[in-house]
């Protein structure tokens, strides 16, 4: 068998300034017509010019460049697995500046990707269909020739011909519009320079709602037809969004008008294309009345991650695939941001650590891992790498760097960032180096340690009382969940380290950088009897184990719920994932666990609560199951007693979102008083005596 060939990227000898591009999809057929004329820079002689194209047919090429008129005896070949063609021309393009002609059509495929047809429903139940895009990482070439790698990046001026009776949008607004019998043909501003997987467009039936921003943005949000009420809160969090990254960046949104649509049939949970942002539609649309506060909750975030993307990632982009992690991660991270701008009452950051990184931390921790970064040959290879651990793994990573750095700091390094690179492309070093421009701590070396290797350590510390002062020594290794040891030559991490104490839990009484195995240090007037926490906040992204000595003082805090609640909720985190691993006893977890008895935090209980589930799949069929049962009813009875099961007036979105946590425990651990109670409840709702609340 021949060996496969290495991926090579286009060569630069000829690149795209602008696409002038036409496009007239038949939505009957499942086919369009398309025409681009390319303006191009000739930069080295040569009759060979390489695209990227897949399933295109390519009816004609014509060159029209220095002193040349090339209109015919072009020979196209196509090379499918590489996903190019070759312009072969009969004589070399010189160099300068010239207009690649291209006729070509192509098929609405019905794999969600490239140029596709989407799949929805009309008010009577009829089967219909538009014409959507998603060229995220490497369609674009499935609708048009092009060069299509993040870093070749052009200008788009785009024409849509499309049923008079549809409604059309890419990008940017629509700059001209004539109607001829059935058909119209709208053309749309050119957008700025741009990579060729942001562009977009879809053709369909929608309404929409629509405001504009503090800024004067005008803001759409497109939902089916007959569905306007369920873009309002969408829309809402837009509205408030764009100014908030504007601040935040310093620096506006780029665009004239920001449209976010619903999408029928959708592969992705969104895409952020450059001013027509894409959504499957249970990310976009909160119906009113039956919505979950889950579901807005979801959405909210959605929408703060991809219009985070306008600025990080469209506005500058990654060089290539392999820096992908740092657009997702940085996105995935400033959504809770947003998030908690627009709705405090969320208590979003301590669902973060739920929510990403615990999810990452849990997934890291197996020998299945693998780093956030990883060389990216062929971009088919994209979908095989990048999953949660990159994504939660790169949130947390970044959410510990903002933390260590300062909010002030860092926001002047994403600024020096921005500005540097913006219509171009990074590499991840490039925005290390703007945060160590900017903090004069070294960034790099930090976060190399966790970008470049899997894993990440547990630091295990203990403590001695010196009169006043408590003597803190810590170690680290390489937390494995199977409770083995890693590699130890690539097990050692520079550490940013924050410890808080009784004194003042919600303040990090010291902070410092761990670049050893083992340090020492020494906490001033900390009295006898106080408690020391480790990871205040829980905003690093390692696990801790205390001495016995250490946790036993942590117990009447939580029991009082003096700690915050991230920092409760990272205690158990740790001590069940230890436990896990099988270096901590499941009493000391018990013994921790009863002392949540008191606890009100919707997220703290969210995460028990799953923690407690993977303890229950291990005693069910063990002697202790009973037992384990009763324990489980005790620990939340007490909550359910102060929630209820009816919502209350003035109640919040987060206890909600609790009741809904503690009465699936309590019926999954055999409480009779509630199976009972849902019962009835479930009977009242089928024969439409009372309707359950979303």
């Amino acid at each position: 068998m021949p060996e496969k060939k290495p991926f090579q990227r286009l060569p630069n000898d000829v690149s795209p300034v602008n696409y002038d591009l036409r496009l007239i999809p038949n939505i009957e057929k499942f086919t369009f017509e398309g025409e681009e004329d390319i303006s191009v820079q000739v930069k080295n002689a040569t009759s060979k010019v390489l695209m990227n194209s897949v399933e295109i047919a390519v009816q004609s090429v014509q060159y029209t460049g220095e002193g040349q008129d090339i209109t015919e005896g072009v020979d196209v070949t196509y090379q499918e697995e590489d996903e190019t063609i070759t312009l072969n021309f009969p004589q070399e393009l010189k160099v300068g500046s010239g207009t690649l002609k291209i006729k070509f059509t192509g098929e609405l495929n019905d794999k969600m990707k490239g140029f596709y047809r989407s799949k929805y429903f009309g008010p009577s139940g009829d089967e219909r269909y538009g014409a959507v895009t998603q060229f995220e990482a490497t369609d674009a070439r499935r609708s048009f020739p092009c060069w299509d790698e993040p870093a070749v990046k052009a200008t788009f001026d785009v024409t849509l011909t499309v049923p008079s009776n549809r409604v059309a949008l890419s990008n940017m607004p629509v700059k001209s519009e004539s109607v001829e019998g059935e058909l119209k043909t709208l053309s749309y501003e050119r957008t700025p320079v741009m990579s060729t997987y942001l562009l977009a467009y879809c053709v369909g039936e929608y309404d929409y709602v629509e405001a504009k921003d503090a800024d004067g943005v005008l803001v759409r949000v497109y939902t089916p037809v007959g569905k306007q009420e369920q873009g309002q809160f969408a829309l809402e969090v837009a509205v408030k969004t764009l100014p908030f990254y504007k601040e935040y960046f310093q620096i506006a949104y780029p665009l004239p008008k920001m449209d976010l649509i619903a999408i029928a049939d959708f592969a992705a949970g969104a895409m952020e294309n450059w001013g027509l942002v894409t959504y499957r539609e249970t990310a976009l649309l909160v119906d009113p009345v039956n919505s979950s506060s889950a579901s807005k909750q979801w959405v909210a975030l959605v929408v703060g991650h991809e219009l985070a993307h306008q600025w990080f990632g469209n506005l500058v982009t990654m060089e290539w695939w392999t820096h992908l992690w740092l657009n997702e991660g940085f996105a995935s991270w400033i959504e809770y941001l947003c998030v908690d701008f627009c709705f405090p009452e969320y208590d979003i950051w301590t669902q973060f650590n739920s929510q990403d990184l615990n999810k990452a931390l849990e997934l890291d921790a197996m020998k299945s891992s693998h780093p956030i970064e990883v060389p990216v040959g062929h971009p088919a290879e994209v979908d095989e790498i990048f999953d949660a651990i990159s994504y939660s793994k790169g949130a947390s990573v970044i959410r510990m760097l903002h933390d260590y750095v300062g909010d002030k700091d860092f926001r002047k390094g994403m600024n020096l960032y921005l500005n540097k690179f913006k219509h171009q492309n990074a590499f991840t070093e490039d925005l290390w180096a703007a945060l160590e421009q900017s903090s004069g701590k070294p960034i790099n070396k930090i976060m190399s340690g966790f970008t470049n290797q899997m894993g990440f350590p547990v630091l295990k510390v203990s403590q001695v009382q010196q009169g006043s002062n408590r003597v803190l020594t810590i170690t680290q290794e390489k937390f494995c969940a199977d409770g083995g040891s890693g590699d130890a030559s690539s097990s050692t991490w520079m550490v940013p380290i924050s410890v808080s104490t009784s004194s003042n839990p919600d303040i990090v009484a010291h902070r410092a950088l761990m670049d050893q195995t083992t340090i020492t240090l020494t906490l001033e007037n900390v009295k006898e009897g106080e408690w020391v926490k480790l990871n205040a906040g829980n905003v690093g992204f390692y696990r801790v184990q205390y001495s016995s000595e250490m946790l036993d003082a942590l117990l009447p805090a939580i029991k009082e719920q003096s700690i915050p609640p991230r920092d409760r909720l990272g205690l158990q985190s740790d001590l069940f994932a230890l436990a896990r691993a099988g270096v901590a006893s499941t009493v000391d977890v018990l013994k921790v666990v009863e002392a949540f008895q008191n606890e009100t935090n919707y997220t703290v209980w969210s995460d028990l609560s799953s923690n407690l589930a993977s303890l229950k799949v291990i005693l069910q069929y063990t002697d202790y199951y009973d037992e384990y049962k009763r324990f489980a009813r005790n620990l939340f009875s007490k909550v359910m007693q102060i929630l209820g099961w009816d919502k209350k007036e003035g109640e919040g979105h987060l206890d909600g979102l609790l009741r809904s946590v503690v009465i699936g425990q309590l019926g999954s651990c055999g409480c009779e008083e509630t199976k009972k109670e849902a019962k009835k409840r479930l009977s009242a709702h089928i024969d439409g005596s009372s309707i359950l609340p979303a």
